[in-house]
């Protein structure tokens, strides 16, 4: 793959990169930093893959894991570091978009990562389970506890 190839593969992924891995880091400047170390890695294993999967899902599995590595080295998925969304200046949502941030922030990483990845991104679950490695049958569970724990926090704020 040449620099201009991947330049090309950077554009056209960055986007849905970016909201996946903010989606589960929380804030813009932590998304933006795993993302880019998600690109980084990337290019150094650009000879490594294969094309067994789509170039997207190869490097939605690169971001995920980032993101995930990020969230252990900071331990930033104790409630008490939830961060307050209503305060990000890149956040411009109502207050129904603020309390499902602050549900889904609160979730345990891989339902949120699921969660993340079905209700924002669309994605098929035989696409999820090629990026995650996991079975579609775990995925649909961890999405419907995911939105079991949503319905509650919203049933909560009431």
């Amino acid at each position: 793959m040449t620099e201009q190839e991947f330049v090309a593969i950077v554009r056209e992924h960055q986007e849905r990169l970016y909201i996946h891995i903010r989606g589960m880091v929380g804030r813009h400047e932590d998304a933006d930093d795993v993302l880019q170390n998600t690109f980084l890695k990337a290019w150094q294993a650009r000879d490594a893959f294969r094309g067994d999967a789509k170039i997207g899902s190869w490097l939605f599995r690169i971001a995920t894991n980032e993101a995930l590595n990020f969230l252990e080295k900071n331990k930033m998925t104790s409630d008490s570091e939830i961060p307050d969304v209503a305060s990000d200046p890149y956040f411009d949502g109502d207050e129904t978009e603020q309390q499902l941030q602050r549900a889904v922030t609160a979730l345990p990483p891989k339902q949120k990562q699921v969660f993340l990845m079905k209700y924002f991104q669309e994605m098929k679950y035989e696409e999820m389970s090629e990026i995650l490695g996991t079975s579609v049958g775990a995925l649909k569970a961890s999405y419907h506890m995911a939105a079991e724990k949503i319905k509650q926090f919203f049933n909560n704020e009431e």
